[in-house]
């Protein structure tokens, strides 16, 4: 159930993507009266790409195929969504929708709320490679949207609507075994801290292997403090809530004493679920590394697998079953909105007529591949039982 709790709309902020920096301005496509420029498109497909799905086919590579299946695929993709963007912006403007701070902010924390906890919520943006200042910037365009869908249209969901979603999808309230943790974390992310390291003055003559030595003296300070901070657990274990509280810099749960409350396995990054899971109630680990830096963790608490009740999840599915709607309401009205504009391709690469063309040519390039490959293993397997004749 936990897919639930994150904000489905979120998914179409990536539709209002901007950017700062040094752009390719030349013009490619002209939507009404915006142009989308080469650097637009730069932007978002580099953005894309970053995606973990993604990142196995290298295609920010300068020896990639362009006409390859898979960059025409986002290639397509990308182009739809700066058009959605630029539609989608005329018409907040036009109606004249902003955002305060005190909206962004109370937009955040509500995030944060639904998905757990603030590392929870870490956990969520790394592994889909966003940074918090970029998810802010989205999360502006997102609550726009909102304010867009809820001038267009109402959402409610009653309660019966609640229980028939319930009953049809039973098995998504069903948990496995959780266990309640606690922990304390001396943040430390080699990527992050060379970062840090080059972003500092005195830092901008050093070498790359300068560099490296820098940062694994500062890791090596970190795993220090981590010790340092277990050494106090072990002395007092019962001094561990104060311990982090006072020292943990995963801000959220060390207001909590580090409390994490309870998670499944899959809910943790692999090497911290693997230790927490091992541990028995109220023992302490040694020193877990993971992506974020060395945790040293408590477990509080066990809980055998079960199902949740519908009166426990009811808000969760509501608001998930809001979403669905209000992405609905929003893809429509986008749809409207593609009919009625005046959309013209300044540059004839981009035109989607032409890539769905290529596409369709590169699969079937591609099957006749399979059919010719599927043809030489069949040929080969009744000479080798021939031989064997």
């Amino acid at each position: 159930m936990r897919c639930i709790k994150i904000l489905s709309l979120f998914l179409l902020s990536a539709l209002l993507l901007t950017g700062c920096g040094i752009k390719d301005k030349t013009a490619i496509v002209k939507v009404n009266n915006q142009v989308i420029t080469k650097g637009d498109y730069d932007e978002l497909f580099n953005q894309t790409i970053k995606s973990p799905a993604l990142q196995m086919f290298d295609l920010n590579s300068k020896k990639v195929d362009k006409n390859s299946f898979m960059y025409l695929m986002i290639k397509d993709k990308v182009v739809n969504e700066l058009i959605v963007r630029s539609l989608i912006n005329e018409e907040l403007k036009k109606r004249n929708i902003t955002v305060s701070a005190k909206d962004t902010e109370e937009a955040l924390n509500k995030t944060i709320e639904q998905i757990g906890s603030k590392e929870k919520f870490n956990e969520v943006l790394k592994y889909h490679g966003v940074s918090l200042a970029s998810f802010k910037k989205d999360l502006v365009e997102e609550v726009k949207m909102r304010k867009l869908v809820d001038m267009l249209e109402k959402v409610n969901i009653s309660d019966a609507e609640a229980k028939k979603y319930y009953n049809a999808n039973i098995n998504k309230f069903k948990y496995t075994d959780k266990v309640r943790a606690s922990h304390i974390l001396i943040a430390a992310n080699k990527n992050e801290l060379k970062e840090l390291v080059k972003s500092e003055k005195r830092n901008a003559e050093l070498s790359e292997e300068e560099l490296n030595k820098l940062v694994e003296a500062r890791m090596a300070e970190k795993l220090n403090t981590a010790k340092a901070l277990l050494a106090k657990v072990k002395n007092n274990p019962e001094s561990f809530a104060k311990i982090a509280k006072e020292s943990s810099e995963d801000v959220e749960s060390a207001k909590q004493g580090g409390d994490l409350g309870f998670f499944s396995k899959q809910e943790m990054v692999e090497p911290f679920a693997k230790v927490a899971f091992e541990l028995k109630p109220n023992t302490v680990s040694e020193i877990v590394q993971t992506p974020y830096g060395y945790h040293i963790i408590l477990v509080t608490d066990r809980k055998a697998a079960g199902q949740d009740s519908f009166e426990k999840v009811k808000d969760d599915i509501k608001l998930y079953l809001e979403n669905e709607k209000k992405v609905k309401i929003l893809s429509n009205f986008v749809e409207s909105l593609k009919k009625t504009a005046k959309i013209e391709y300044i540059d004839k690469e981009y035109n989607p007529t032409d890539i769905k063309a290529a596409l369709q040519e590169q699969a079937k390039k591609s099957s006749s591949m399979t059919e010719q490959v599927e043809g030489a293993k069949k040929a080969t397997e009744a000479k080798n039982e021939n031989a064997k004749k």
